[in-house]
């Protein structure tokens, strides 16, 4: 009995685990989707670099200023149906946004996907972490699933884009609808922390003092990533075609890898910080993103930009997980803020920035943009330096 039980309540949270990595895998998806889609907006609208990064922003813009604010809101209601609703909504937002008839509609409907990606996010961190405790690798498995989903992406539009026309993105919605309504009907099985008390007091999850000098400085780190990761995934097909004359299946597919390859990074980043440092896996990972990101824009060939692509999405996702793991415990009695943070604003803020790169690859060639990318890794690796493993060690 008493070793049955037990090895029944670990299976029991692996597979809601497991269940809570593939709605992330399905969330994220629909973010890929949006650099997938600037192409064919691109060929199909007549579009230039700064209206078609002007839909990351769209994506982006309300996700990063709601996704602090729906962990307050996780924090204090534990709110469980929020991940669901969420995820359809992102998918919804995808589903309309090659079939309204204006950049300003297609503005909105992009705008509202990165609403559900924002409202998913905090809540389902939170469920994570309950199921899996402090463990990097445990929240690497989770982080991974939104890789992957950005993976996914790519593949996902460009078929059904080709095969078509934008008017078919409506297919695009239907994960979304059905592991919503899987999540909803298993809610209290995917999430098992204790509903909150009546009148929406939080339930302190950890008698340690929150570190908040640590998290700020933390959140300007996954603000540098996320800038740089956006502007890479936005600028990139784009710059294949440009530069090499790719043809945007091709580009999609070459998005799918770099999200591929940031999938395997996350996992190894989240086995090596519990063995060796999560400060230290972070500050590998932005040195090897600065050099990766300048290799990228000095690349004479195709396949050495592929190259350089790949150690992109090594220096970028590495320290993915293991962020949120270290904002986690900076804020111990707030762990939906901290990860609607960390997991949340660095797949947002970023998309701020795009159409300011759209612009300058407007104006002055997208190598240049390329190549202003190169300081947010150098940033995020300064401010790496001066973060503590610890929260009690202060710098």
């Amino acid at each position: 009995m008493s070793t049955t039980e037990p090895t029944s309540t670990t299976r029991k949270r692996r597979s809601a685990l497991g269940m809570m990595s593939f709605s992330h895998v399905v969330d994220d998806m629909y973010q890929g989707a949006v650099p997938a889609l600037l192409p064919f907006f691109v060929l199909y609208q007549g579009w230039g670099y700064t209206a078609a990064t002007g839909i990351t922003l769209a994506a982006t813009v309300l996700s990063s200023v709601a996704q602090p604010l729906f962990g307050l809101a996780a924090d204090r209601w534990r709110l469980r149906w929020l991940s669901p609703v969420g995820l359809l909504v992102a998918g919804l937002g995808i589903g309309l946004s090659g079939i309204v008839d204006s950049y300003a509609w297609t503005w909105a409907a992009i705008a509202l996907s990165g609403l559900g990606v924002a409202a998913y996010h905090p809540v389902a961190a939170s469920a994570v972490r309950a199921l899996a405790g402090s463990s990097a690798q445990g929240m690497s498995w989770f982080s991974v699933g939104g890789n992957i989903g950005q993976a996914v992406g790519p593949l996902a539009v460009a078929p059904v884009v080709l095969s078509f026309g934008l008017v078919g993105t409506p297919i695009l919605a239907i994960p979304a609808i059905i592991t919503a309504l899987a999540m909803a009907l298993l809610r209290r099985t995917l999430d098992p922390r204790p509903p909150a008390p009546k009148g929406g007091r939080k339930i302190a999850d950890n008698a340690e003092p929150d570190d908040w000098s640590s998290f700020l400085r933390l959140t300007l780190m996954v603000i540098m990533r996320s800038i740089a990761t956006l502007g890479t995934t936005s600028l990139l097909g784009l710059s294949m075609i440009d530069r090499f004359s790719m043809d945007t299946s091709h580009a999609s597919l070459l998005l799918t890898g770099f999200f591929t390859v940031g999938a395997c990074a996350t996992i190894t980043g989240g086995w090596a910080a519990d063995r060796w440092s999560k400060v230290g896996v972070s500050r590998v990972s932005y040195a090897i993103a600065i050099v990766a990101a300048a290799s990228l824009v000095v690349a004479p060939t195709v396949w050495l930009a592929i190259a350089a692509t790949a150690l992109l999405a090594v220096g970028l996702f590495l320290s993915f997980a293991v962020q949120t793991t270290l904002a986690q415990g900076y804020l111990p009695n707030r762990i939906g803020t901290a990860s609607g943070v960390a997991l949340g604003v660095a797949m947002s803020v970023g998309g701020i920035v795009a159409p300011g790169l759209g612009w300058v690859s407007d104006t002055y060639g997208v190598q240049w943009a390329q190549a202003l990318i190169v300081v947010f890794p150098l940033l995020a690796l300064l401010i790496a330096l001066t973060l503590p493993e610890n929260p009690r060690q202060r710098h």
